[in-house]
Order: C-alpha cells, then sequence, then structure tokens
C-alpha cells in the first residue's frame, strides 16, 4: 500500500476512534511501530469496539464516545465471548463456506487489545502520573499457538530457505535468468527498477534484517565502509547491524545510479525509493512483498522477506554454531528464538540414525 493511501486510511479510522486510542497512537509513533502495524491495529479496535456494540456492552451510537470505564469493566469472560465470535462468525467471503477466522488472525487481534491495555494500565500517565486504569484484563486471556515441535516447523521452514550456494544462485537468477522470462513490456519494467531490487534482497540475505527495519532505512544509515547498517528495532532500539560483504557490489550499484534513476531532490533521504508520478518516494513493506514473491517463485519456491531473514540466520548458525551471535545479528534480546535454527543445520540425530 502506497505511503499516502496508507496514511489516508489511517485518517479515516482515527476520526472514529476514542481520544484515549489517539493517544495511544501518538505515542506508538514516537517508538516509532511502523504506520501498517498502527493501521492494522486501528482496524483491531475499531473491530472489537463495533462488536461491544453489537452485542449491548456499550450502548452509545459512535464509537469516539466509548468510555474507558467500559474497558476497566469487561471481565474475562467477556473477551472469552469476544474470540468466539471471531472464531465462529460467518467470514465475508460469500464464496466459501468456511467459519471465522483462523487462529493467527485472532492472535493479532489479542495481540493489538493487549498493546492497548498495556499503554492504558500502564504506560500512559493521567495529570497525577498514573496510568487512566489498573485493570488489565488481557493479562487473563490466553492466546493458542500452534502446536507443533520446533523439530518440525524446522524443516517445514528448511524447504523455504536458500541455503549454501543457493543464496548467490538466488541473486544470479534476478540479475541474469529472470529477464530472460519477460515480455519485452515487463523487460523495461524491470530493468528500471533492477539494481534497487538486487541491492534490497542483497541487504535483506546478507544482514538479516526485517523488512520494516529494511525499507525504514535511510542512506545516512548504511556505511559501505564498514559494511554495517543501522536500524531502528522493535522497541525503538537503535542496533548496528553488520552485512556479509556479498552484498557490496550489488548495494553499491545501486547508490551509483539512485539519485538520477529516481529523481531525488535534498529532502528524500530514504535509501530504496520506488518512483511515482515523476516523485521519489519510499518503498512500501507491500511492494517488497510482491517483489520478492515473484523473484523467489521464479526461482524456486514463494517466500516472504522473512524467508530471507531465516536463511541469513540459519547460514550464520551452520557457520559459527554461536546462538549467541545469531541473536545478536537478529536483534533478539535472548537466545530462545534461535533454538529454530539449531534444529535446521543440525544433522547428528539424522547421522545417528542411519548408522543404526
Amino acid at each position: 500500500m502506497r505511503r499516502e493511501l496508507l496514511l489516508e486510511k489511517i485518517d479515516q479510522l482515527k476520526q472514529i476512534m476514542p481520544w484515549y486510542v489517539l493517544d495511544y497512537y501518538q505515542s506508538k509513533l514516537s517508538v516509532p511501530y511502523s504506520l501498517i502495524t498502527l493501521y492494522e491495529y486501528l482496524k483491531e479496535y475499531q473491530r472489537f469496539f463495533t462488536w461491544l456494540q453489537d452485542t449491548g456492552l456499550y450502548q452509545g451510537q459512535t464509537l469516539a464516545d466509548l468510555p474507558l470505564e467500559i474497558l476497566e469493566q469487561l471481565s474475562k469472560k467477556d473477551l472469552e465471548a469476544f474470540i468466539l465470535y471471531l472464531r465462529e462468525r460467518p467470514l465475508l467471503n460469500s464464496n466459501t463456506t468456511k467459519q471465522g477466522v483462523s487462529q493467527t488472525t485472532i492472535n493479532r487481534t489479542l495481540s493489538a487489545l493487549s498493546s492497548l491495555y498495556a499503554y492504558l494500565t500502564e504506560e500512559v500517565e493521567n495529570e497525577t502520573g498514573e496510568p487512566y486504569f489498573y485493570r488489565n484484563v488481557m493479562k487473563k486471556v490466553a492466546t493458542k499457538k500452534k502446536r507443533e515441535t520446533l523439530a518440525a516447523r524446522a524443516e517445514n521452514i528448511k524447504q523455504k530457505l536458500f541455503l549454501g550456494e543457493e543464496t548467490q544462485g538466488f541473486l544470479d537468477h534476478i540479475d541474469h535468468v529472470y529477464p530472460t522470462q519477460l515480455s519485452n513490456r515487463a523487460l523495461s519494467s524491470f530493468n528500471k527498477n533492477k539494481e534497487r531490487d538486487l541491492a534490497l534482497v542483497a541487504l535483506l540475505l546478507a544482514s538479516g534484517i526485517r523488512l520494516s527495519e529494511a525499507i525504514h532505512l535511510d542512506v545516512r544509515d548504511l556505511n559501505l565502509n564498514m559494511m554495517v547498517v543501522e536500524v531502528i528495532r522493535k522497541g525503538g532500539k537503535r542496533d548496528v547491524v553488520p552485512i556479509a560483504s556479498f552484498a557490496k557490489p550489488y548495494l553499491h550499484q545501486y547508490l551509483a545510479i539512485r539519485d538520477q534513476r529516481y529523481q531525488v531532490d535534498k529532502t528524500q533521504l530514504a535509501l530504496f525509493l520506488t518512483l511515482y508520478r515523476g516523485k521519489a518516494n519510499r518503498m512500501e513493506a507491500s511492494s517488497v512483498e510482491k517483489m520478492v514473491a515473484k523473484y523467489s517463485e521464479s526461482f524456486k519456491i514463494r517466500v516472504t522477506p522473512h524467508k530471507l531473514r531465516h536463511t541469513l540466520a540459519t547460514r550464520l548458525y551452520d557457520a559459527t554454531k554461536s546462538q549467541v551471535l545469531v541473536s545478536h545479528q537478529l536483534g533478539h534480546a535472548s537466545t530462545q528464538v534461535t533454538d529454530l535454527y539449531t534444529h535446521i543445520v543440525d544433522d547428528e540425530q539424522k547421522n545417528a540414525l542411519d548408522q543404526l
């Protein structure tokens, strides 16, 4: 979604939100949360507040008038009823007979509500320095996680990673093979953004930074002499992330054509740009997702940018056998999240079975 359209949709939602949600929005902008995350959260609040109206838990006429007291007094049973509504309600798509939304969507909804409740009960300060209220019902609501072992998850993810020589093979495919599959018109469009696309894919594969971190990069955040990039991690923490050397030529080639190709003026600081109506704009997450999807599908299997992050993490663990180094590279606070990569590259169990 283009930034202008995204901001327009956010403004539409802000107009119907209660004042404390607007305070929450302003607070999270300073963290900063990405605009797409805040947009998705606002949509979840609209859905939840509308449900409160429909069930009679809130009897006001407009969502903007929903008082804090309603949220404070909601019970665990009320939230469980909302979850049941999500799980059983008919989908808007009339072409399917499937009922309810997925567990992943329900977890995202609960995550949005948990964030709002944490703000209202812990983070915000009123005129006396106290939160708006103290009772956080979301702490009593459990989310259901997908049941699978790390080994099962690792085996599933492994099929979608570009490990070993496939990392360079993927970049070579974009550079040399993919354009041979295109019509003259599509080839012209590809050539306009070839250097940018290769630089962005190479950076994701060589650093393991998140998509949201990549699209928010400014030119000054990239240091090719030191081969590091400065990013804003989750929680607003700034981090300096090393970049593998194989990405350097791709980044150099893109920077060499960036200003002229995208008609950059002095006010445009974004590293990765798109040209829209003759004006340079920061790339949007959805554009990068579509880009990675089409290139990866042509190469091997359709993947998301997050799988490129998994690729870097798996290759780094395979080379170092250090979960600490992998967690530092990915910006994780602990090594617990990196347990997954030990299962992807650990062949000792299979080798032992072969010897039985």
